[in-house]
């Protein structure tokens, strides 16, 4: 109830003719939907640069125009998150698109954040595990480098063996306070063989659904 509620507001947001990133997960899969319905209703035209495979075909199945980086940058990017702190960073990447979402979202001229109140924390990591995306070769090193963290290679649930991202990559689950999310975020990504990481900090505009209404901080 609360992801629909949010995802109705940020859909709300979206002008007609906008470039807008869609990102992926459950709260941005009920905004494309609301956008979807504006879309019938009034007839708007919008384009979408999709994150994952998820979000592209939402997005075809909701009359959002599909177009690519390559081509625009998106005027704003709607994505979901795993954790939030007081400062507005994030984890994100429990759906393993973490690449492809922060290429987009870092792109745009501004970035919405969509979740309900069981994502906000005091620091990151208190909830979720953090995830780095690896160059399937290199995963047992990076592991061993980052053997303090607790690395856990992540196992897919419909097939055997580990998920395979969108690009082709492995993810490793992480699970540490992050003290410093600005500093962690660059460290993680200067260790050969990590592609990318799921903290992201980025200005951005966080939709809280709660059962008051959207609070927006």
């Amino acid at each position: 109830m609360l992801k629909k509620l949010v995802g109705k507001y940020a859909a709300d947001l979206v002008k007609d003719g906008d470039v807008i990133g869609l990102g992926t997960g459950s709260t941005t899969l009920e905004f494309i939907k609301s956008l979807g319905e504006r879309i019938k209703k009034e007839g708007i035209e919008v384009y979408g640069i999709p994150t994952s495979f998820q979000s592209k075909i939402l997005g075809i199945e909701n009359k959002i125009n599909i177009v690519s980086i390559d081509q625009y940058v998106p005027e704003k990017s709607f994505d979901g998150a795993d954790e939030v702190d007081p400062n507005n960073f994030l984890i994100k990447g429990r759906g393993a698109a973490l690449l492809q979402e922060k290429i987009i979202d870092y792109s745009a001229k501004e970035f919405y954040v969509l979740v309900d109140e069981s994502k906000l924390v005091k620091r990151l990591g208190e909830k979720a595990k953090i995830p780095i995306e690896v160059i399937p070769s290199a995963w047992k090193i990076v592991s061993e480098k980052l053997k303090d963290l607790s690395p856990e290679l992540r196992m897919a649930v419909k097939k055997d063996g580990p998920v395979i991202t969108d690009n082709g990559n492995f993810i490793i689950d992480l699970k540490f306070s992050v003290e410093d999310p600005e500093e962690k975020e660059k460290e993680l990504n200067n260790i050969p063989g990590v592609i990318e990481n799921g903290i992201f900090t980025r200005k951005c505009k966080v939709l809280i659904g709660t059962k008051e209404g959207v609070k927006k901080i």
